[in-house]
């Protein structure tokens, strides 16, 4: 009964947005039109909608749904293969003690409001980022400065080798309009599309920008609905909207005119295994156990219904993932480990050492029901290797003191080599990495010299040598602080005849990212 409840209150939900009822920041609400030859109404997830609104400095294209932004010009972007291509940018120079970049920039583009593009307002831009965004980290930039209208030199604080990758995703902001008050509901931008309307809590309506200096969009209109799941599935039936977000949960499902189509991501699950003495997984022998001891293919299979890969590390298919950190599924190879380290077999299932039974407590945050549930596949396959395992639902207002002597089910993801940074670093003084009680100097070191090397490609060795590099690292022959477990394939439902351009492999984040090239979608 709940169920048909949600449904009912979920089609009630749709039925107001696709008619234009409800409130807006508009006098007036469009209504989204499907069938155009030059349209497309897109379904995303309610949490993919900007709190803040379309400003880089407070988040938009930043984050966990990390994007190239729309409306906004970028310096740089990321192709297909994770290499980084030019937007904006004509020539990018960086010195060789990397505290240099130089970017020339084009000279032929222009705001929506007429005016042209200069370096000044590329300037202006990362500095106003800096000082104001609590999304993205930007110590690493002392300053950025105007040398004339197409050169802009960024200072940088220490050397920060994936400048490049941050140069992606901020948008460039005009700064002759720019104001923090305003500027995120109603941004000037130089991209490829122009907010044509906003209307909060249901949806955003973009333009092709008529002025773009690039390709011409082939969509010239663009419509997001920000939809709950259930009410996103029921618009996919009812045949209102051309390409909606979902989940595992729908998979088996046939909505006439409709395909499922999954993508492949980096949007990784994994547990941090404290590496504390004294304690269970505090042994290298116990981690690594655990680590050659879980069936992901059959985690795919049973939780994701077959929409997911094995997961091995934090950046699984990017260009500076160590093949060494992949494994293969050996439960007596894991056993063998176990009793290596002391713990035996007991009479009960459960494995005991110096009279301390083999337990874990498990945390998943309540709410999200897929981790909730690889959380307890997870549990039954350590109960398979003789380690008793329970489970706590948690808030993330508690979740990452508790991740600290506690295993707890994290999502990670993303386009820029940070993201090991972020995991396996020790922070400041601390002596520990961040979010999970881990050291090693060595491979501290690694990414300290990757980030300081002064190219870009060369540094992606130093990045997979921090993982892997013969003798000690991250995965499962060094200290393997961290087990991982799938990737999670992105599902969409696709109305027959409309072509999707070749995605790039995507971020954390069931969001923004499946329409970073839509200017290149079409219909047949």
């Amino acid at each position: 009964m709940k169920r048909i409840l949600t449904l009912i209150l979920s089609l009630a939900l749709t039925a107001g947005v696709l008619a234009g009822c409800g409130g807006g920041n508009t006098a007036a609400t469009t209504t989204p039109q499907t069938g155009s030859k030059d349209s497309v109404v897109i379904a995303m997830g309610t949490t993919s909608e900007p709190e803040a609104g379309f400003d880089p400095a407070y988040g938009w294209g930043a984050g966990e749904h990390v994007h190239e932004p729309l409306i906004q010009s970028t310096l740089t972007v990321t192709n297909t293969d994770l290499t980084i291509g030019y937007d904006l940018a004509t020539d990018v120079q960086v010195s060789d003690d990397g505290l240099t970049w130089t970017v020339k920039i084009r000279d032929d583009v222009k705001f929506t409001d007429g005016e042209p593009l200069t370096a000044s307002d590329v300037a202006f831009t990362y500095n106003t980022v800096k000082a104001a965004s609590s999304v993205n980290d930007f110590t690493m930039l002392d300053n950025a400065e105007a040398v004339d209208d197409t050169t802009v030199v960024f200072h940088m604080a220490t050397p920060f080798s994936i400048w490049p990758y941050t140069m992606a995703i901020v948008g460039i902001v005009p700064e002759h309009a720019y104001d923090p008050a305003t500027y995120g509901s109603n941004p000037i931008g130089s991209g490829r599309y122009i907010l044509k309307q906003w209307d909060k809590g249901q949806q955003v309506i973009l333009e092709a920008n008529p002025d773009y200096y690039g390709e011409a969009p082939e969509m010239k209109q663009v419509t997001i609905l920000f939809m709950e799941e259930d009410a996103a599935f029921l618009a996919v039936q009812a045949g209102q909207v051309d390409l909606a977000y979902t989940s595992a949960t729908y998979s088996d499902q046939s909505p006439a005119g409709y395909s499922l189509v999954a993508y492949d991501s980096v949007d990784n699950r994994g547990f941090n295994l404290p590496v504390i003495e004294g304690t269970l997984t505090g042994d290298v022998l116990v981690r690594r156990a655990i680590n050659i001891g879980i069936d992901r293919q059959e985690m795919i299979d049973n939780v994701l219904n077959g929409y997911g890969t094995p997961a091995y590390s934090v950046c699984d298919q990017m260009p500076w993932y160590n093949p060494a950190s992949e494994v293969e599924y050996d439960p007596e190879g894991a056993a063998a480990l176990l009793d290596e380290a002391g713990w035996i077999m007991g009479a009960d299932g459960v494995r005991e050492k110096d009279g301390v039974k083999a337990t874990l407590n498990l945390l998943y945050p309540t709410s999200d029901s897929v981790r909730q549930a690889l959380c307890a596949d997870f549990a039954n396959q350590l109960g398979e290797l003789g380690i008793s395992c329970t489970m706590e639902g948690v808030g993330w207002d508690t979740a990452y003191d508790r991740a600290q002597t506690e295993p707890l089910i994290w999502g990670w993801g993303a386009h820029t080599p940070m993201e090991l940074y972020n995991i396996y670093h020790t922070i400041g003084d601390t002596g520990t990495a961040q979010y999970s009680p881990y050291a090693n100097s060595t491979v501290d070191s690694y990414m300290d010299q990757a980030l300081q090397c002064s190219d870009l490609e060369e540094s992606y060795e130093l990045w997979q040598k921090a993982q892997w590099d013969g003798t000690t690292g991250v995965t499962q022959d060094g200290d393997i602080p961290w087990v991982w477990l799938v990737n999670v394939s992105h599902l969409y439902w696709v109305k027959d005849g409309l072509q999707v351009a070749e995605q790039k492999i995507h971020p954390h984040g069931h969001g923004w990212s499946i329409v970073n090239n839509v200017d290149r979608w079409s219909w047949s």
